[in-house]
């Protein structure tokens, strides 16, 4: 069978039951192409909080938003701890997986040490001081509450960056660059170099609001975006992403809205409309690593994209359920030595975990893979984008595009770097790396 019949052979169908293309609507491609201090607050600060019976108190509830920008605290209620902690140690396990290693999924040894790790030890209210220890905010866009992380830098002439997220990441990812991208002197770096930095949630995601209605696609994201950079008075601006923050990066650099002058991608979707007959070995590695995905990676896309609903009743009742969703996929995504741990700490990936638990974005989250796939965004080719691109390339990405496919497709291309290490959670897993890449892509466009 010739590779491409082999790709097309487990495509997603689209809503009319026809069978998808391989760029357009395929079910790795979807991925692909469009595949994150308890105590006092200051006034004016609004905490998320529970009320009412038992069980209402182990919830959080966002409050409301205008389109003034709200400073925002995160603190979970007390009550949402102590049920986590009931439901991790009610947990119910299946029996062990009759392979040696993560083929069928996490090994049930991983996934018990897991669990008993959040349940003993982990502390949230570590993680709540630190992420509270970063300006937050909400505003109201496009009917949506938006939480994003804002720090303006110190230093005059700071190039102003949103930096997006995808699934199952979050805020989270960045927390380790925003100090030395926004105060790089801080960290050995130089001032002429520095960012004012904003991270936003996506919507569904965190502490952002639910979407209540459908829609909610890469270029509608794009469009919020757009619209909350002017909104916090930067004029001039760019923007970077991996995973669906790729995506809406992407959208973002098609629809080039007024005073974004330049993107940055760490997940480059250029895969040629048509694949070539006899590939080079850069080439081949690409289209194998698509395949890969498709033929044994993309069992979580294909649920997400046709029955977000469904998983997420799993996930939402289940702690266990939804750790080890989304610990599995730090397994295979990122550059280890075949467990998580190898590249991110234990701390770091349950701070994401537990982010989604409290949120209870197991459902809202799901739905991005949804709507992406229905509105056609799910391409491995983002097409020709005019606007100046930039990209960095990590090895263990899902799949790694040689240049000549960006150089055919982005016309202004002004930085490509492929690097020794690293994976598909660029910032998460290698922060300084990341942090250099960012100050080295944009250097160019400051003038």
């Amino acid at each position: 069978m010739e590779l491409g019949e082999r790709l097309l052979k487990d495509d997603l169908e689209n809503r009319t039951g026809a069978r998808a293309s391989i760029i357009s609507r395929r079910g790795f491609i979807g991925a692909a192409a469009t595949t994150g201090v308890a105590g006092l607050f200051s006034p004016g600060f609004v905490p998320i909080s529970g009320e009412g019976s038992a069980t209402a108190a182990a919830q959080i509830v966002h409050p409301t938003t205008t389109e003034e920008v709200t400073p925002f605290k995160v603190d979970v209620p007390q009550a949402a701890l102590n049920d986590l902690k009931k439901r991790l140690a009610n947990a119910r396990w299946p029996e062990r997986e009759t392979v040696g290693d993560w083929s069928q999924g996490v090994p049930l040894q991983k996934a018990q040490a897991l669990i008993a790790y959040w349940r003993d030890k982990y502390d949230w209210r570590r993680f709540e001081a630190r992420l509270n220890a970063f300006p937050q905010y909400r505003t109201q866009i496009d009917g949506v509450g938006i939480h994003f992380i804002h720090v303006r830098s110190p230093h005059q002439n700071a190039l102003p960056i949103i930096l997006t997220h995808g699934w199952p990441g979050s805020v989270v990812e960045f927390m380790e660059v925003i100090g030395p991208l926004s105060d790089p002197t801080r960290y050995g770096g130089r001032a002429e170099d520095a960012f004012h930095v904003v991270v936003p949630s996506l919507p569904g995601f965190g502490f952002s609001d639910k979407p209540v209605e459908t829609g909610w696609d890469v270029n509608r994201i794009a469009r919020a975006w757009a619209t909350l950079m002017p909104r916090l008075s930067y004029e001039r601006w760019v923007a970077q992403g991996g995973d669906w923050g790729a995506g809406v990066t992407h959208a973002l650099a098609h629809q080039r809205p007024p005073g974004l002058i330049a993107a940055h991608v760490n997940w480059q979707f250029v895969f040629p409309e048509k694949l070539p007959e006899n590939p080079t070995p850069a080439e081949q590695r690409a289209i194998e690593g698509a395949s890969r995905f498709a033929n044994d990676w993309s069992g979580y896309f294909r649920e997400q994209a046709t029955r977000p609903q469904t998983i997420g009743y799993a996930l939402a009742d289940s702690a266990a359920g939804q750790a080890l969703w989304i610990y599995e996929k730090f397994q295979a995504w990122t550059d280890n030595h075949g467990n998580p741990e190898d590249e991110l700490s234990t701390d770091a990936m349950l701070d994401d975990i537990s982010l989604y638990w409290f949120t209870d974005t197991a459902a809202s989250s799901a739905r991005i893979y949804w709507e992406n796939t229905r509105a056609g965004k799910a391409g491995a080719s983002g097409g020709r984008i005019e606007l100046p691109m930039a990209a960095s390339v990590f090895p263990h990405e899902i799949f790694v595009p040689p240049k000549a496919w960006a150089e055919a497709l982005w016309p202004n291309l002004f930085y490509w770097n492929e690097l020794d290490r690293g994976g598909h959670f660029a910032a998460f897993e290698q922060p300084k790396l990341f942090t250099d890449e960012l100050r080295n892509a944009f250097r160019s466009r400051r003038a």
